[in-house]
């Protein structure tokens, strides 16, 4: 075990790997990552160096959103495997020293969730179907939506039922939000909370966690759609009434009893995309205990947008009792770094504006300059694993891939380029949660229908053979060529590659900076082009991270150089380069 997670708040400083399981790794040749896939690399897992696996939803679901349109939470997709595979799973993880998360999808269920095909059949009135947020149309017949909000995934947020109502949906159509007022709802995620707790779970992720509470009373709906886009998230003074209402607290704070239950206690994080003053509250230790700061993922390669999202990550750490900021870079829903970072970057309306738009003409419309992006992404690792707090590395990160901006439409999986449209239209999600790369010697043949993807075979993701002695199925996205260079086998040969300087980076984070238990973190005066900060060490000399941003070389503070995210010979810093010193007191 690690020695992070000898400690009860192991989730305070962890290294956690997001697992996408469909896109993981396939055990049986379905093209589908599953469960079984997942416990035959805990040994990689291990390896790598990360204390905590969370898995994205592996829940029974129709995937109309990737998994989380979840139609039975507390159980296992049988595409993804059983009840069994997870337990196995879980232990395995355990015994390798690792912790386990789960996707809690609260905001809404699957519209085949039986709480839903009840309220379908109750009719109007009922208690069930109050569980969700029906409303009556406008119009003459009630044939127009309650109001004009617009889905988050394009199209009307409201959907009309046989007899007439139109019920909320803040995703897709298959996702029909729930009523929070309800104490049934209440009890269902309670039964849930437990179930895997009592399934060796020690922690959850809580998706839209500022989305649950809603106010559609305060206002006439039609009157609320005009005052309140659905699209307007981040709000200072809590008025939406969709988003980060102070009455969601509420439902933490009861959840939080569920998670004192066990020794020790469950802990959780919230996907809250709230302003950063607002994030401290979700981190309470009397609610979920943390929640996720989102602005690395948010900031374009500036020296301003980093130290504006270190400082701000910081000083809401220092806002909680107990608690520590989280650095996500990476996750299921945002391009790939490398790609962010090597295309230009421009400041707009909405972060990663020019990356969709990127994406959405298949890669067509920028440069991507993968060397400079490669090259930055090093450099914001060794930046975002020296912070104090958590640190969340998406699958696939530890590789250095690139987006795949280039899936041809007909192969999309993702639910948002078929309901967006016109100066709207996006391409989605899909590119990041391509599956990954394991073996360059299972590469596959170039694919009749295009090219730059392969078919037949899968590097490694699926078995080179079935047990019949069959192949298996292809990915259920496709892999680009380009992954050979980027395999699990060739990069663990590489001395210099993303996964070795990631394996460094965590061996010594572990070592230097989390064995000490402080979380302390002092910012450093090192320039206007350089983020410098410094931390205690575990062996009583000054940790000190610098990275510079600038076109001029600067020099690096003497003494230990631990790790550099390229190379120093003349002991001066390079422009996007971040180096790791170990001063004497």
């Amino acid at each position: 075990m690690t020695r992070n997670n000898e400690r009860d708040d192991w989730w305070k400083q962890a290294v956690v790997y997001q697992i996408y399981p469909r896109s993981f790794k396939d055990d049986n040749g379905d093209g589908l990552g599953d469960i079984p896939g997942v416990t035959s690399k805990i040994d990689y897992l291990q390896g790598l160096g990360v204390d905590a696996l969370w898995l994205s939803p592996f829940y029974p679901s129709d995937l109309a959103d990737g998994g989380y349109d979840v139609i039975d939470y507390r159980n296992v997709d049988p595409r993804l495997g059983t009840m069994d595979d997870f337990d196995a799973m879980a232990a395995a993880a355990h015994v390798a020293g690792m912790k386990i998360m789960v996707d809690i999808v609260p905001n809404h269920t699957a519209d085949k969730h039986v709480l839903f095909q009840e309220a379908l059949k109750a009719g109007r009135g009922s208690a069930a179907r109050d569980r969700y947020i029906f409303r009556e149309g406008l119009g003459e017949h009630g044939e127009l939506p309650p109001n004009d909000w617009v889905s988050l995934f394009g199209g009307s947020a409201w959907e009309r039922v046989e007899d007439g109502q139109w019920y909320l949906h803040i995703f897709a159509k298959e996702q029909p939000d729930l009523n929070w007022r309800h104490p049934d709802v209440h009890e269902e995620f309670k039964k849930t909370l437990r179930f895997w707790s009592d399934h060796g779970t020690d922690g959850f992720r809580i998706d839209v966690a500022h989305g649950l509470a809603k106010d559609l009373t305060s206002a006439p709906l039609k009157e609320l759609g005009k005052r309140y886009p659905v699209h307007s998230v981040l709000s200072h003074d809590g008025r939406h009434p969709l988003w980060d209402r102070a009455e969601v607290h509420d439902i933490y704070r009861e959840w939080r009893k569920v998670f004192n239950e066990y020794d020790p206690p469950r802990f959780a994080v919230g996907e809250a995309w709230v302003v950063p003053e607002h994030q401290h509250l979700y981190a309470s230790p009397d609610e979920l205990g943390q929640v996720f700061n989102f602005e690395f993922a948010k900031a374009n390669w500036t020296v301003a947008d980093f130290r504006e999202a270190i400082v701000d990550g910081l000083n809401s750490a220092e806002q909680t009792n107990g608690s520590t900021t989280t650095w996500v870079m990476n996750n299921h829903d945002v391009p790939r770094s490398p790609s962010r970072y090597g295309l230009p970057q421009v400041k707009a309306s909405a972060y990663h504006q020019l990356a969709h738009d990127w994406i959405t003409r298949d890669g067509g419309s920028y440069i991507e300059d993968r060397e400079l992006g490669t090259r930055r992404a090093r450099a914001a690792m060794l930046m975002e694993a020296g912070l104090p707090g958590s640190l969340y590395v998406y699958q696939g990160e530890e590789l250095g891939l690139f987006e795949v901006p280039d899936i041809p439409w007909n192969k999309l999986e993702d639910p948002t380029p078929f309901f967006t449209r016109r100066n709207f239209t996006d391409k989605g999600r899909d590119g990041c949660r391509v599956p990954l790369p394991w073996n360059s010697a299972d590469a596959p043949e170039p694919a009749s229908w295009n090219t730059n993807f392969g078919a037949k075979r899968s590097f490694g993701f699926s078995p080179s053979t079935l047990d019949d002695g069959g192949a298996p199925a292809e990915p259920h996205l496709p892999q680009p060529l380009w992954f050979k260079d980027y395999a699990v086998d060739v990069e663990s040969r590489n001395p210099d590659s993303m996964l070795s300087l990631y394996t460094e980076v965590l061996k010594a984070r572990a070592s230097l900076l989390t064995a000490t238990g402080d979380t302390s973190c002092q910012m450093l005066d090192s320039g206007d082009d350089v983020i410098a900060y410094s931390r205690p060490s575990a062996d009583g000399r000054r940790f000190v991270s610098m990275t510079n941003f600038g076109a001029e070389d600067v020099d690096i503070p003497r003494g230990e150089i631990v790790l550099a995210s390229a190379p120093v010979p003349t002991g001066k810093l390079p422009q996007d380069a971040s180096v790791w010193v170990l001063l004497e007191v």
